[in-house]
């Protein structure tokens, strides 16, 4: 049965909880979410005990927690050195936290019957601005930025479709996700600001009030992500949230949530100056109707020769030659995932190294060129950590070779 948890402190109200179901990190997430905080920033106390996360898989009934009881929500100080982007985390800690994150998304794309949240490999290459590749620091920081792109990618799937309470809970699994990075890498992520931005969008759409009124601090930093990324005037903005929203869109969504948000909070001077901004904005993007038939004419959908039009001052030729270009883009984005897709099954098909590492394919293919065959130069790599002259040391010795060869016979023969 549901029972009301009484908070007070960065947020004032009652929750709704199944006390046999949720968890401490639950709890939080929930909490932080009404305080427009972050989780880490949050402690929670009740009956004078700080509640603590442990494994994450604690209920809130064996903690103690009853119906009514008082829950107080305190801010982390950052004098502690216990705010999560100040922390200085372990390797381990970050790993354990994003494994939590990973098992709380499984657990949710379970309720989703219809397959809207997949969760799968997510493997893609970062770039900056200027197009060039981004080197992720750890691995912890590389797998907490996939999660949180995979986790926006399908939030932004479940606003498409108007779920907006189920994005709401994906989002802030993407949040916590991307809040476990170095923050160095993390500004060069645009999702990151945009993740801000269509969280407010769905306090928006589900006309949330309350969280409207205390969502300014989440327009101000995506703001701020944005214009250090492509500078104030937009002038370097990229085509974000996969092509989606060019510049003028993005800045008028935010703009359009600027004036709500600020209508809520009783400044009604920055709300009329924002959506008369917006306004603007959004005359900008119409599309006349003999331009959109000319487009459409050439076998284009709709939705993409408005937005192609939109994208090159209404030049129908343009925006004939972008969607041409496009189109040719995906196709070869798409040949590229089915070969990263590939390349994944070989190297599980490989087994990993004692230290649960894969198998580089890009050496494994230099011991390939070079005339050793494909499975025992694999399964030398496995062996020595992907250390290139400690396998060839033993593919070139023939007891060794030998060895690796009797060992890839009697697994074939197992499996």
């Amino acid at each position: 049965m549901a029972a009301k948890l009484k908070v007070a402190g960065t947020w004032s109200g009652a929750i709704e909880v199944e006390l046999d179901g949720w968890t401490v990190p639950m709890l939080r997430e929930e909490v932080a979410r009404r305080s427009n905080l972050s989780p880490d920033s949050i402690n929670l106390i009740c009956g004078g005990k700080v509640l603590k996360d442990g494994d994450g898989t604690a209920k809130l009934s064996e903690l103690g927690v009853k119906g009514n009881a008082k829950i107080l929500s305190t801010r982390v100080c950052v004098d502690q050195g216990k705010s999560l982007q100040e922390e200085a985390m372990t390797e381990d800690e970050r790993s354990r936290r994003l494994a939590r994150v990973k098992a709380a998304a499984t657990a949710l794309a379970k309720r989703h019957a219809d397959g809207s949240l997949p969760l799968e490999d997510f493997n893609i290459e970062l770039e900056d601005q200027d197009g060039k590749k981004v080197n992720m620091g750890s691995e912890t920081d590389q797998r907490a930025v996939m999660m949180g792109l995979m986790l926006h990618s399908n939030a932004k799937q479940l606003i498409r479709r108007q779920k907006y309470e189920d994005a709401l809970e994906v989002l802030a699994m993407g949040e916590e996700s991307f809040s476990l990075c170095n923050p160095q890498f993390i500004e060069m992520v645009d999702n990151v600001p945009i993740l801000q931005i269509d969280m407010v969008w769905c306090y928006f759409m589900l006309q949330d009030i309350s969280s409207l009124s205390v969502a300014g601090i989440r327009l101000q930093k995506a703001r701020e992500g944005i214009e250090r990324a492509h500078g104030k005037d937009y002038s370097r903005v990229r085509l974000l949230q996969g092509g989606r929203y060019p510049e003028i869109a993005l800045h008028l969504r935010l703009e359009l949530l600027e004036g709500v948000v600020a209508y809520h909070s009783g400044h009604l001077d920055k709300s009329r100056k924002a959506l008369t901004s917006a306004q603007e904005k959004f005359l900008k993007l119409q599309v006349p109707d003999e331009s959109l038939s000319l487009v459409m004419s050439m076998g284009f959908k709709e939705r993409n020769a408005r937005r192609a039009l939109r994208m090159t001052n209404q030049d129908v030729g343009s925006a004939v030659d972008f969607l041409i270009e496009e189109k040719a883009k995906k196709l070869q984005k798409r040949e590229e995932d089915l070969k990263r897709r590939q390349e994944i099954t070989e190297q599980k098909s490989y087994g990993v190294t004692p230290m649960k590492k894969t198998v580089d394919l890009q050496t494994l293919n230099k011991l390939v060129s070079i005339g050793f065959e494909k499975a025992l130069a694999a399964e030398a790599l496995r062996r020595n950590e992907n250390d290139t002259q400690k396998a060839l040391d033993d593919l070139t010795n023939p007891e060794t070779n030998a060895a690796i060869q009797n060992d890839i016979e009697r697994t074939t023969e197992i499996r």
